[in-house]
């Protein structure tokens, strides 16, 4: 027997009951793909959530310091001539060693920083250098004054613009040979002088070399 449908007061047709029942069917595909989709999503979330838990925290590993002594020796055997291995003592370490150019001069820089509070210290071998460089790197600052370590005779520097020197506040140098030292940063002055008399021995050798 015919269905009777309320709107249209009459048995449906066949027609009519296979088009009721096809979008019937179209809606319950269309609801079950939205679940679906909704379904994915959230499954994709809670993945995320996974991998953004499982990142480990914390801050990034320092890297490591570079070996200092052994490029040094490298240096060493490349100039035929002594090169500077300051020692700041314990609390310092080197974030830095390598061959910078200023100028049209080569040097042998090492940048020291004090572990875990703000303040750094650059020692510099400048290789043929003389005092112009020292005063280029300073910004054209002059010497205020001098002062002896272990023996050895320093030009001070203190830098009316620390801003324009690269936060540079204070600074030693000494002709070494062919060669000129600068000491440099923003750490004290008893810093300083600790870093140049670790190198006082390479500095004597130095002023040996024809």
């Amino acid at each position: 027997m015919a269905r009777v449908v309320a709107h249209l007061g009459r048995p449906e047709t066949p027609q009519e009951a296979a088009d009721r029942k096809a979008e019937s069917s179209r809606r319950y595909r269309s609801s079950k793909t939205f679940r679906n989709l909704i379904a994915a999503l959230l499954v994709t979330v809670a993945v995320v959530l996974v991998v953004v838990a499982a990142v480990p925290r914390g801050e990034p590993a320092p890297r490591p310091e570079p070996d200092v002594v052994a490029l040094t020796a490298d240096l060493e055997s490349d100039r035929g001539r002594p090169v500077l291995t300051p020692s700041l003592g314990e609390g310092w370490r080197v974030n830095q060693a390598t061959i910078e150019g200023s100028g049209g001069t080569q040097a042998w820089t090492m940048v020291y920083v004090r572990s875990g509070e703000s303040g750094f210290l650059r020692i510099a071998q400048g290789f043929d250098a003389d005092e112009a460089w020292a005063g280029q790197l300073l910004d054209g600052t002059r010497a205020t004054d001098t002062t002896t370590i272990d023996g050895i005779e320093w030009n001070v520097y203190r830098p009316a613009n620390p801003a324009g020197t690269g936060n540079i506040e204070y600074a030693l140098a000494t002709a070494a040979g062919p060669d000129y030292v600068l000491v440099y940063g923003d750490a004290a002055p008893e810093t300083a002088a600790l870093a140049a008399a670790s190198v006082t021995s390479q500095i004597e050798q130095l002023r040996e070399v024809p």
